[in-house]
């Protein structure tokens, strides 16, 4: 593993550790988190907030229960992300008639400005995500990626 050269860090052995699925998505995560909040990834939304805001505005009035297994966000931290989200005016939430117990999301105005703008930079952020991999390489990976979480290459949910 190529690490940056602003931090170094000593040969351990990880010996069948190194082989552990969980365990290497798990660093490349944390990878991925560091890069982004370094200063070439984008500013304003964090990673979890900017999806959130990503697949309200491809779904509008999506239920917050199905936003949250999709996402895989617990819902105690749901309630308090979407809260904050309604907070700044990024998002308002609807109780259908039919339904009381649900509650529907949709963007408002101010959320789908900030969804294009920060769009921009998450994604062409995104293309210098996976360094060092080439690029088959890291089309590859986001396949095999797609495939382990349920997903088809076009985004949508596969039949498991």
């Amino acid at each position: 593993m190529d690490i940056s050269s602003s931090r170094r860090v000593e040969k351990v052995r990880l010996d069948e550790l190194s082989d552990s699925l969980g365990f290497l998505l798990r660093l490349a995560q944390l990878r991925a988190f560091e890069d982004f909040f370094s200063d070439r990834g984008p500013r304003g939304l964090k990673p979890g907030e900017f999806s959130v805001l990503w697949v309200i505005a491809r779904n509008p009035g999506i239920r917050q229960s199905v936003l949250g297994q999709r996402l895989m966000i617990k819902r105690a931290h749901m309630t308090k992300l979407i809260r904050a989200l309604e907070d700044l005016g990024l998002v308002s939430r609807r109780t259908p008639e039919a339904d009381r117990r649900a509650v529907e999301l949709t963007l408002t105005a101010s959320g789908r400005r900030m969804v294009e703008t920060s769009s921009t930079q998450f994604f062409s952020y995104e293309d210098t995500t996976g360094d060092p991999l080439s690029d088959g390489e890291r089309a590859q990976l986001i396949s095999l990626l797609q495939k382990y979480v349920g997903l088809g290459e076009d985004g949508r949910d596969e039949d498991r």
